[in-house]
């Protein structure tokens, strides 16, 4: 093949990757925005003492649905829809290069500089964006506040997701049966997005309690990664790092496997139609 036939056919491939990739960060997001919106409100409480505190999970979708709607589960889904698409369509792109660069045994490595590279994506709509800008800047105080939180958050959790799909799924034979094959996929990614939240959480209260409203307005308490998970431990105990962490796991863990299939059949069906 020439150079000029060896460049279109990486560009052709990458195009097949980028599309497939925000196509299933798109449907993941759309799909499960409601739990990650529970997520964050129990992440954000801080204790039986808080009047804004839940019950349960339960409490949680009855008093979100009475007191705000069903308009209420989408509170914020635009700016994980203009953040989330184009980084994950990027970021699929990216791990498909690093698998070939470093092989399937130098997952982990691989996947800790690719998230390195991209999660500069604290996510905000173009008129809250420009407001944290005009207040406080671009830095860590302002539109990248708990930037060291989430690119812990997102790096523990594609480390682990990534590393667990691929490599177990490349053991587990391939079935002939379609939907045998399509549960195969569906359960390992599962399996993976499950363990993945479960590992990684701390962070995800970290970047929560940061860049959430703070006890005492105008004083600001959690201003770094570990020193908020240290604050949250001390004051609250072990268990107060993993809240949030059913409804993580029912957006995530369902959510891990929806990803990676449209990914994997949209990316299938891009090949042999494009």
């Amino acid at each position: 093949m020439t150079q000029r036939g060896r460049q279109r056919s990486f560009w052709r491939e990458a195009s097949h990757q980028i599309l497939a990739g925000g196509s299933a960060g798109l449907v993941e997001i759309c799909l499960m925005h409601p739990l990650d919106v529970v997520k964050t409100r129990f992440q954000i409480q801080r204790g039986i003492t808080d009047p804004t505190s839940y019950k349960s999970l339960g409490d949680s979708f009855r008093t979100i649905f009475r007191t705000e709607g069903l308009f209420g589960f989408y509170k914020g889904i635009l700016p994980p829809i203009l953040a989330e698409t184009p980084k994950r369509a990027v970021k699929f792109f990216t791990f498909e290069q690093y698998k070939k660069l470093l092989g399937y045994f130098s997952l982990s490595p691989a996947l800790c500089l690719v998230h390195f590279a991209l999660f500069i994506q604290q996510p905000s709509t173009f008129a809250k964006a420009r407001q944290i800008i005009q207040a406080d800047g671009f830095g860590l105080q302002g539109l990248n506040k708990g930037l060291p939180a989430t690119l812990g958050r997102h790096g523990v959790f594609n480390m682990v997701y990534f590393g667990f799909y691929f490599n177990v799924k490349n053991i587990i034979p391939v079935n002939k049966d379609p939907a045998l094959e399509f549960l195969r996929k569906f359960g390992i990614g599962l399996i993976s997005g499950t363990i993945a939240s479960i590992i990684n959480i701390p962070f995800d209260v970290a970047k929560s309690r940061i860049q959430g409203p703070q006890p005492v307005p105008g004083e600001i308490k959690y201003k770094t990664c570990f020193k908020t998970m240290a604050t949250v431990y001390k004051e609250e105990g072990f268990l107060a790092l993993y809240k949030g962490l059913v409804p993580k796991i029912m957006r995530l863990g369902p959510g891990g496997a929806v990803m990676l299939l449209v990914y994997e059949y949209a990316y299938g069906w891009f090949q042999e139609h494009w």
